[in-house]
């Protein structure tokens, strides 16, 4: 899930997204470092293994450098499998807060909340969109009920 820019968008859209920030911004941290660390172990190792098994005579020399690039190449590539679980998690604790953020909605109606959810459970990549869209719904219909 992206989080985008705030710049334009309203304050209450604002003041929900920087709550949900706040939940997976530990997380976000950690899958971040993973990522930047992942990439470049993986092609550091990759590169060198390429070109010590294809371009190099093969040595007893060798030996050691093959295995060291090969531990280097398998941490990068537990790092990134770590950065993806570490991103579904994100997307799930994202989803909690936003499906326990709309069922707490006193404004919108039941039936609305559950299409919403269903949207959200269905579509999880776009559940920033439908949040913001539940977010403005739901203040028209506090401004509604505010003047009637």
């Amino acid at each position: 899930m992206n989080i985008m820019t705030t710049k334009n968008l309203p304050i209450f859209i604002t003041k929900e997204l920087e709550q949900l920030h706040k939940k997976i911004a530990p997380i976000m941290m950690k899958t971040s470092k993973y990522m930047f660390w992942s990439f470049p172990l993986i092609t550091i190792s990759l590169l060198n293994l390429v070109f010590l098994l294809f371009f190099m005579p093969f040595t007893q020399e060798a030996i050691p450098s093959l295995l060291i690039y090969a531990i280097l190449g398998a941490i990068g590539f537990a790092l990134s499998k770590e950065a993806k679980f570490k991103k579904k998690e994100m997307e799930a604790i994202s989803s909690e807060y936003i499906i326990t953020r709309i069922k707490k909605s006193d404004v919108v109606t039941t039936g609305r909340q559950q299409d919403y959810i269903s949207r959200l459970q269905n579509q999880p990549k776009l559940a920033l969109h439908f949040f913001i869209e539940f977010l403005n719904e739901e203040k028209q219909r506090e401004k509604r009920n505010l003047y009637s």
